[in-house]
C-alpha cells in the first residue's frame, strides 16, 4: 500500500486537495485516508451500546448499520489505522496531518516541512510522483509472504 502523506496548517486547504486527489488515485486502486484530528475529538454518542463497550475497556468497538461499518480502537497509532486500510485491499492511503511526521509528502500552503516532495501540487502531479512516497507492508502481510 503507498502512503501519501499531505501536511499543512489549518485552513491550507488539504481536505479540498484530498477531494480532488481521491478520484484521480481510485482509477488505480482503492483509496483509504487517515486524518489527524489535533484541535477537537471525535465524540462517542453517550449511552450507545457502542460507546457503553468502549468505555468498558474494550480494545477495539464496531458498529454496523445499513451503509456501513465504524471500527473505534483504543489506539491512536496510525500504524494502526494503516493496518486497518490495508486489510481492506487499499492500495492508495492518504495521511492528512501529522505534519511533524518523517515521512516524505506533499505540503500544501507555506509551512516548512523535512522530508517535502511535493509542494502546493496538482493532483496531477501526485499521480506522476508516486514513486516518491513510501510503501507500507504490515506485519501480518509480511508473515504471509514469508510463510507463503
Amino acid at each position: 500500500m503507498k502512503v501519501i502523506p499531505v501536511a499543512g496548517i489549518s485552513g491550507s486547504g488539504k481536505t479540498s486537495f484530498i477531494l480532488a486527489l481521491i478520484p484521480l488515485l481510485s482509477r488505480y486502486g482503492p483509496v483509504g485516508t487517515v486524518k489527524h484530528i489535533g484541535h477537537h475529538a471525535m465524540e462517542l454518542p453517550e449511552g450507545k451500546d457502542t460507546t457503553v463497550m468502549f468505555d468498558a475497556g474494550a480494545r477495539a468497538v464496531s458498529g454496523i448499520d445499513k451503509e456501513k461499518t465504524m471500527v473505534t480502537l483504543r489506539s491512536t497509532s496510525v500504524a494502526d489505522a494503516l493496518d486497518i486500510l490495508a486489510m481492506q485491499g487499499v492500495a492508495f492511503a492518504v495521511v492528512e496531518g501529522f505534519k511533524g511526521s518523517s515521512w516524505p509528502k506533499i505540503v500544501i500552503g507555506d509551512f516548512e516541512a523535512e522530508e517535502c516532495v511535493l509542494r502546493n501540487p496538482g493532483p496531477e502531479d501526485v499521480i506522476r510522483a508516486l514513486d516518491r512516497f513510501p510503501d507500507y507492508i504490515t506485519w501480518w502481510l509480511s508473515f504471509a509472504m514469508l510463510a507463503g
